[in-house]
């Protein structure tokens, strides 16, 4: 548990630093899925960065000033309760195993937390993210304003706790690293698997069951999202949800799905042909997807800037549209009035990267700070960040589109952690190469 202790002291120095002050960081809620029952419950991501608790109704509480301390406030112990939900920790025994210097039952905090927060020079909050804490805090403030005749103060400037976690978060540790490599690694395997069931007949729900399973048998808690099971026409919707229709002979199917471990995300993308063997047309827009992302990860390296991928792997999209009569050379030009008029968007509509962490589409800033009011900069990469890499080509019938290629989506997604010298792909066990699918997916 040190390593959540030395984040909440990284978080209590940055308060320090601009005045100091009360941080307050609740966990997630339960919800209701329908009547008597709940959905899986899910913590807050930014909650157990700091924390590693994982029970619901709870908060931490930090103070910066003349004495630095870590509150966390929690369910008590229950054992009737236990019974029917599970173990508590109770506010003492969550104190002492997670290294919190005091700790009190939930329903104390309205009591507690005017008390905390009288004289605090500064409030550190995600205003409007809780709207049931955001009444609290109404409430608590009012309070310490009540006490105004006895020197009272309340805190006196408003900073959003999320943005300087943020910057926390997008900087990932040697531990999480780890974590995030053994997520890619189920997320891979659970890919080879739904490559290696794959067949004429089968349904989409059919791989996305396979997939949940290798998910758990290998110990991951949940899916880090909907898993994307989309064959044929499907695969050309970039959140398609269906999954269930059926495999057919000569289509291909494209897989998104990662899956979540001890709180950290994988997400990869593959496509592949139903029967195991691409035909000539879906090779070839396999080939210049596959190239593009190449492009990309090329580009993946400190010092460079985010978008750099996304643009070096554009162009080679947009060259690949053009060879192939994708784009028609006569009607949108040169490559270079492709890209400048964006006509590539009609296959390729969306970014080649995002975040990547405790949320799938993880914190952090995609531009750096700018001065005077300028456009902001694409951000600089550096070591200890991880984004993906996920260029694809999605062809709806058109008129003017060569008809071998309708229906064809093709998407190539990979986790890149920024390593010193260049990147390292968290998901290269999950065979993206033509020839590599193929040996996997021939049934003797």
């Amino acid at each position: 548990m040190k390593t959540y202790a030395a984040r909440r002291a990284s978080l209590i120095a940055q308060m320090q630093a601009k005045g100091g002050g009360i941080a307050i960081i609740p966990t997630a809620p339960e919800v209701m899925r329908n009547r008597d029952a709940d959905y899986p419950y899910r913590h807050d991501s930014y909650f157990y960065y700091l924390s590693g608790f994982t029970e619901p109704e709870a908060v931490i509480v930090l103070l910066a000033g003349e004495k630095n301390l870590s509150i966390l406030f929690c369910r008590e112990k229950n054992l009737e309760r236990e019974i029917w939900d599970g173990f508590r920790y109770g506010p003492e025994a969550a104190r002492s195993t997670f290294g919190f210097d005091a700790a009190y039952p939930i329903e104390a905090i309205d009591t507690e937390l005017p008390k905390l927060m009288a004289n605090a020079q500064g409030l550190f909050y995600a205003l409007g993210s809780d709207s049931k804490l955001d009444a609290q805090m109404q409430r608590w403030l009012q309070t310490v304003r009540s006490q105004a005749r006895a020197g009272v103060t309340p805190p006196s400037a408003a900073y959003d706790v999320q943005v300087l976690l943020d910057e926390m978060r997008l900087h990932k540790d040697a531990g999480e690293i780890d974590i995030m490599q053994r997520s890619a690694d189920i997320a891979a395997a659970a890919h080879r698997r739904a490559m290696r069931i794959a067949r004429p007949g089968l349904r989409e729900y059919h791989l996305e069951a396979e997939i949940l399973h290798e998910f758990r048998n290998n110990g991951s808690q949940f899916p880090a999202y909907g898993s994307i099971v989309a064959t044929g026409a499907n695969a050309c919707v970039l959140h398609y949800r269906a999954s269930d229709a059926e495999l057919k002979d000569g289509d291909l199917v494209l897989i998104d799905a990662g899956c979540e471990l001890d709180s950290y995300a994988s997400d990869i993308t593959r496509a592949f042909p139903v029967n195991g063997k691409f035909s000539g047309p879906q090779k070839e827009l396999y080939e210049i997807v596959l190239a593009s992302q190449y492009a990309a990860i090329a580009e993946t390296r400190p010092g460079k800037r985010f978008m750099d991928g996304h643009d070096a792997a554009v162009k080679v999209l947009a060259q690949g549209m053009l060879d192939t009569g994708l784009l028609d050379k006569n009607k949108v030009g040169s490559l270079s009035d492709v890209l400048e008029n964006r006509a590539y968007s009609q296959f390729y509509m969306h970014r080649t990267g995002h975040w990547l962490g405790m949320d799938v589409h993880d914190v952090g800033e995609y531009r750096d700070a700018a001065p005077n009011g300028a456009e902001k900069p694409w951000r600089t990469l550096q070591a200890g960040m991880v984004l993906t890499v996920e260029p694809g080509i999605y062809v709806r019938p058109a008129e003017g589109v060569p008809e071998q290629y309708w229906n064809i989506g093709i998407r190539i997604e990979d986790d890149a952690l920024v390593t010193a010298d260049g990147c390292h792909i968290l998901s290269v066990a999950a065979p993206k190469t033509v020839a590599d699918i193929e040996a996997l997916m021939k049934h003797d």
